[in-house]
């Protein structure tokens, strides 16, 4: 009995260093689980606070900024406006002066006489050349009057061209040439209207750079045309009216029906084709855009109401928004301190929350290993605290939950021991019962062996009748089949020697019919050539009949018309 208790007790200590190596290499997994960082809720914590600090601020930043902006760009996009708006207006207004000029030259009395003179041709070359001299005088005082005036050309209809201003060793293009160009079909077609020539490199008149008015000229009281003035002014003329308006980066272009440059603030832009892209519609007076030197910018712009040329004004939007970006600098500054409190913060919190649970943790780990007398010391009166105090009172009660289970263990041992002595004797009265039960067993198994053997072979025997009663019922019914199929095959086949007798009989008649046809189409046949013959032979009779008929002449006619039947008969 010592003996059995002994291996027991050593199986029991073999099996508890199990379970504790058990237990130890699980607490070694479960503690490299625990120690990866990025699960631990210190650093959670953290991060939550640092993001939600840091994000708010830049948030907060970048709005005020972006409102910054846009209410900059608003209050310089109005502004700008008005600056264009008011710069046309003086464009406007100093246009309209050489619009007026133009317009004298059509309603000046002494102007119309010398028109009128020079049309007419009347006088000698003399009268002639004074004349055009005095007409040259009056147009070099409107020159010399104003030096915004490059020159002022008169194409006069009778073919004259009478010019004030040029200064230049080339040719002048003739009057035929002139009647060619675009701009004096335009002005023919305005018929009394002002047209404003857009900028040229080469000018008009063959000096430098300029644009132009032409109005063509008709007598007011004869209404006689006179013929087309050209008033050629300096691209300065624009520059003056818009000083002080391109400073700071800004540009300024004006913008003709062609989508050329008339004028521009940098001198050797001017001609070229525009790269602003101006909105449709008449109440859209500023927008961004990618501007002349393609950059973002804005662009303000309003249409003259003389010329009907954009005047375009660029304001970069770098540069208005220079003073707007010392606010998200400023954010920025802000977020990276906020960024610092942010990790003070979190760092205080993950101290606070995260190192008593790391120490909770721990001691469970030690608990799971089996030591049950470890305690936590925190003693602060927050949920952690409460937390380690509800610790300590789980390890007292896990404690004596285990010393009871102990107990249990021994009293449990006992009645084992008791229940072994028990089990013994009943193990051998149950071995003599199975002998005997064994040698009963043995007999009755013969003998059912034998009663199974005969059972299968009477089972086998009564299959074999089935299987042939059932070929037997098979084979009466497919010979009452064949015979069913040789009766119908009977009379099948009395009723095709039956049909084919007919068939025969049919042939015969057909053949003999098809016989006497052809007979009967042979007499037919001979009966048609005598008749042909006899046709010929009356045609014949007929023919001489006439003939003798028309000699006897008078006393034949009767005879001829007996011919006639004979001949209608034979047909």
């Amino acid at each position: 009995m010592k003996a059995n208790r002994f291996e027991k007790f050593k199986k029991s200590g073999e099996s508890m260093l199990g379970k504790v190596k058990n237990v130890t290499d699980q607490a070694k997994q479960s503690k490299i689980r625990m120690q990866n960082p990025i699960k631990s809720v210190g650093l959670k914590l953290f991060l939550i606070i640092f993001l939600s600090i840091v994000l708010f601020v830049i948030v907060v930043g970048l709005l005020g900024y972006n409102t910054s902006k846009n209410i900059i760009k608003n209050k310089v996009a109005n502004s700008s406006f008005e600056t264009i708006k008011q710069a046309n207006g003086k464009l406007d207004l100093m246009l309209n002066t050489y619009s007026q000029l133009s317009l004298q030259f059509m309603l000046n009395t002494d102007m119309n006489a010398l028109f009128t003179s020079i049309l007419s041709g009347q006088g000698d070359e003399y009268e002639k050349l004074t004349t055009q001299r005095t007409l040259t005088d009056s147009l070099n005082n409107y020159l010399f009057s104003d030096n915004n005036i490059i020159s002022i050309q008169l194409f006069l209809e009778n073919g004259k061209v009478i010019s004030t201003g040029i200064s230049t060793g080339g040719s002048l293009p003739t009057f035929e040439e002139i009647k060619q160009v675009p701009w004096y079909i335009k002005t023919h077609e305005a018929d009394g209207k002002v047209t404003w020539l857009p900028t040229i490199a080469e000018g008009y008149s063959n000096t430098r750079p300029s644009f132009a008015l032409a109005r063509k000229l008709v007598n007011p009281i004869s209404s006689i045309e006179v013929g087309v003035v050209l008033i050629e002014l300096k691209t300065e003329a624009l520059s003056e009216q818009l000083k002080g308006i391109a400073e700071g980066g800004n540009h300024l272009f004006m913008i003709d029906a062609d989508q050329n440059l008339t004028y521009a603030d940098e001198a050797a832009n001017i001609t070229l084709p525009s790269k602003i892209k101006l909105p449709d519609g008449n109440d859209i007076h500023y927008h961004e855009s990618t501007g002349q030197y393609d950059e973002e910018a804005l662009i303000a712009y309003d249409k003259s109401a003389i010329t009907e040329w954009n005047l375009v004004g660029t304001y970069p939007i770098d540069t208005l928004v220079e003073d707007a970006n010392e606010i998200l600098r400023q954010t920025f500054i802000i977020a990276l301190l906020a960024a610092l409190v942010a990790v003070g913060i979190g760092f205080i919190v993950a101290r606070m929350i995260g190192r008593p649970l790391v120490q909770l943790r721990n001691l469970m780990k030690e608990g799971e290993q089996g030591n049950l007398q470890v305690r936590t010391n925190i003693r602060s009166k927050d949920e952690i605290g409460q937390l380690g105090q509800s610790f300590n009172e789980m390890m007292e009660r896990i404690t004596i939950l285990v010393k009871q289970t102990n107990h249990s263990a021994q009293e449990v041992l006992v009645n084992a021991e008791e229940l072994l002595d028990s089990s013994k004797r009943t193990a051998l009265s149950a071995k003599e019962i199975s002998v005997a039960t064994e040698e009963i067993a043995g007999g009755a198994s013969t003998l059912a062996v034998e009663a199974e053997r005969g059972n299968d072979l009477t089972n086998h025997i009564g299959g074999q009748m089935l299987q042939v009663v059932e070929a037997n019922l098979q084979m009466g019914n497919s010979a009452s089949e064949v015979r069913r199929v040789s009766e119908q095959g009977i009379e099948y086949m009395a009723q095709l020697i039956s049909k084919t007798s007919s068939t025969e009989k049919m042939t015969r008649s057909m053949v003999e019919k098809v016989d006497k046809l052809k007979e009967s189409t042979n007499s037919i046949r001979k009966i048609l050539d005598v008749l042909s013959s006899m046709t010929k032979q009356t045609n014949i009779l007929s023919l001489n009949a006439t003939i003798e008929a028309a000699r006897a002449g008078a006393a034949g006619k009767g005879f001829m018309v007996v011919a006639d039947e004979i001949r209608k008969l034979a047909d």
